[in-house]
């Protein structure tokens, strides 16, 4: 077995300090360590694990996700589409659950059969972690070199790998969100060209613009492309995670997610974790127009979903529902002036601008231009 405080001290001297996962037994001393002395953003979903590592690495961190096997299949999406086309790094830990010849529960059996084949299918680069403490050094240094050159590394790990950790006691204050505003004017349906021309009015040098999948980066990116937005292409539903994971990485940095109603819904278990963060710097914008725009307009079920009380009831500080556009813009005045983590629908009308160009920049140097920017401001 390693030794786990040696283990985590280790990847702690290569910088290894931001933490995301979702708990599994086999990798429970481990996630006590980091829980313990590091910092670990506990996720709903494996897939929100990683986008908010992701996160976190373009806001200049070095990022680790732990997962049990069971959901590696959710953590696919972003892995194959988000830290592969836009070529950030993240190194991962993955039990496996259901090893062949070691006795499991029976919902294990097969994932234990294809987890390495898995990652060899997303060209994630893999290896068993070792239980010897005489080859971990050069583990990790490979493992770093690998991510040093853009691409994802996961260790598998077997049962009995880590050494116990206990987890020291937390004092955590819950401080739900104060504020929920429903407004009771006359509801008037702005399209997302004009929501999105009311956000560009926060751009500065200090906010970041991360757009979600879909038509509403393309139409941010014909407002005005900048070396500041993001525009997300396939992980659906991950803009909220990794917006935290900037978010929580540059706290002297504005950060502004843009989401939809599809994605939104796809993802939504993401909203009590930012919550619980509870980020002031964090704007999370919903643009509403119940539909699958990008695939055919088809219709979601947002219409019966009440956003802003589920806001509130995760813990943003602020919860409003914006009936037009000038209540939007309001909105985005206040926030602009005080910040404090804050979530806005704007039910917004289907369809987009005509003749809709698309990015001509490629997905990693959006994001090599956004490090860029974040570099250069911090120095």
């Amino acid at each position: 077995m390693l030794d786990t405080l040696v283990f985590g001290n280790k990847l702690k001297e290569l910088g290894f300090n931001f933490y995301s996962g979702v708990p599994c037994s086999f990798l429970k001393p481990f996630i006590n360590y980091v829980t313990n002395e590091c910092d670990y953003i506990m996720s709903a979903n494996e897939g929100d694990a990683v986008a908010t590592a992701a996160g976190a690495v373009v806001g200049g961190k070095k990022a680790v996700v732990l997962m049990q096997n069971s959901g590696l299949t959710n953590a696919l999406s972003p892995l194959t589409s988000l830290n592969y086309t836009f070529k950030i790094p993240v190194l991962g830990f993955v039990s496996l659950r259901g090893e062949p010849g070691v006795q499991d529960e029976p919902q294990h059996e097969l994932m234990g059969v294809v987890t390495t084949e898995m990652l060899e299918t997303a060209k994630v680069k893999w290896q068993y972690l070792s239980q010897n403490q005489d080859d971990i050094a050069n583990q990790l240094k490979e493992a770093n070199d690998c991510l040093k050159n853009n691409k994802a590394f996961f260790f598998v790990v077997k049962k009995n790998t880590f050494e116990k950790v206990d987890l020291k006691p937390e004092n955590k204050y819950f401080d739900y969100a104060k504020k929920l505003v429903k407004s009771i004017n006359e509801n008037k349906f702005p399209t997302r060209l004009s929501a999105l021309e009311q956000l560009h009015s926060l751009r500065d040098k200090n906010t970041v613009f991360i757009a979600t999948t879909g038509k509403t980066g393309r139409e941010l990116y014909e407002i005005e492309d900048s070396e500041n937005n993001l525009y997300m292409v396939g992980s659906m539903g991950c803009v909220s995670s990794f917006g935290l994971g900037i978010a929580l990485s540059r706290s002297d940095k504005k950060v502004v997610s843009i989401d939809g109603d599809a994605a939104l819904l796809m993802r939504m278990g993401n909203m009590p974790i930012i919550g619980a963060n509870c980020p002031n710097n964090l704007l999370h914008v919903l643009l509403d127009n119940n539909s699958n725009d990008s695939t055919g307009g088809q219709a979601t079920v947002s219409y019966n979903v009440d956003f802003v009380s589920i806001a509130k009831a995760s813990g943003y500080k602020n919860a409003v529902y914006a009936n037009n556009i000038d209540e939007f813009s309001n909105v985005l005045d206040l926030w602009r002036k005080n910040q404090g983590l804050t979530f806005v629908h704007l039910r917004i009308q289907p369809g987009s601008k005509e003749n809709l160009g698309r990015p001509t920049i490629k997905p990693f140097e959006v994001k090599e231009r956004l490090i860029s920017f974040l570099e250069e401001d911090s120095k």
